[in-house]
């Protein structure tokens, strides 16, 4: 037992396999400022685009381990069924000399994120109503997120969508072009509901876990297979929009790239609806669902670069 606890290192609370989501939410949205710049024949501040997506790494920093340290503190991550792509990384169980590291982390990203958004801030104070709605409220989710988002189905569907998609998005795109647009809310839809199918899949595996802690998720609600319809839909929502925009020309033709990951979504909610309570064979769906919301936005945003011609 002690050799299993030596290899947790101290950073495992950051669950880095997943901050992967945070790229690649990202990538679409620094691409979409770049293109509306390029349109004016403006060039994108490349510092700036670094800090946006710094913040954001250390905004899901900051969540992540706040998650970590609430849910050893409650007993939870003792009951939980841990997989590859649910359940949290298992540091703190193996290492709870830790827990206070983690609670640090999650701290710390939080106030790294709160001064990067005050610089921008500082930087353009002209900016201020209409960037520091968007920073407090991302703010509030990461620190509301483990003790009361949670507790809240519906809202606990979407926050994290809300997070990855118009929060980050939005926020990038005032920092970066001055303002944000309707084109760019519209194509924040894609990380957005695609986002909210992660984490929403991810609750299968740990339906009971999260009900012995006081956690109310819509798989405990509606039960495992009474989500899949959910599934669908959201994955309709973000490809639907996705085609919209790219038929009514709201951003460049090569954005549609990220329809190459259509058969990946099709092929998870299969899956998820044939095995919706049977955990083991649900496996193959979580990971799907993972490749998709990766790899979606970051197509999209690759094909809005290549447009460039």
């Amino acid at each position: 037992m002690a050799g299993s606890s030596d290899k947790q290192p101290w950073w495992g609370p950051a669950r880095v396999p997943f901050l992967f989501l945070t790229p690649a939410c990202m990538s679409l949205a620094v691409a979409w400022s770049w293109w509306q710049l390029r349109l004016q024949g403006l060039q994108m501040d490349g510092v700036q685009a670094a800090l946006c997506v710094l913040g954001a790494l250390m905004a899901h920093v900051g969540v992540n381990a706040l998650n970590e340290y609430a849910d050893f503190k409650s007993g939870l991550d003792q009951r939980t069924r841990k997989t590859p792509f649910s359940g949290g990384s298992g540091t703190l169980p193996a290492r709870p000399d830790l827990a206070p590291i983690a609670l640090s982390m999650g701290m710390g990203g939080l106030s790294l994120t709160a001064l990067i958004g005050l610089y921008f801030l500082w930087q353009e104070p002209g900016r201020m109503l209409s960037l520091a709605p968007v920073g407090v409220l991302g703010l509030i989710l990461v620190v509301a997120y483990t003790p009361w988002v949670t507790r809240q189905p519906w809202l606990c569907l979407i926050a994290p969508g809300l997070g990855f998609g118009p929060l980050m998005a939005l926020g990038t795109e005032i920092v970066l072009t001055g303002q944000a647009s309707w084109t760019g809310l519209m194509l924040s839809i894609l990380p957005f509901a695609l986002t909210n199918n992660l984490l929403l899949l991810n609750q299968y595996p740990d339906v009971e876990p999260d009900r012995s802690v006081g956690r109310r998720t819509l798989p405990m609600l509606w039960g495992r297979a009474g989500c899949v319809p959910l599934l669908a839909a959201q994955y309709g929502v973000a490809y639907g929009v996705l085609l919209m925009g790219l038929a009514w020309g709201w951003w460049p033709m090569g954005t549609g790239l990220a329809v190459l990951t259509m058969p990946m979504a099709l092929t998870a909610w299969q899956k998820a609806k044939a095995h919706a309570d049977d955990m083991a064979e649900l496996l193959p769906a979580l990971g799907l669902n993972v490749g998709v919301v990766l790899a979606t936005p970051a197509l999209a945003a690759l094909g809005m670069v290549l447009s460039h011609g």
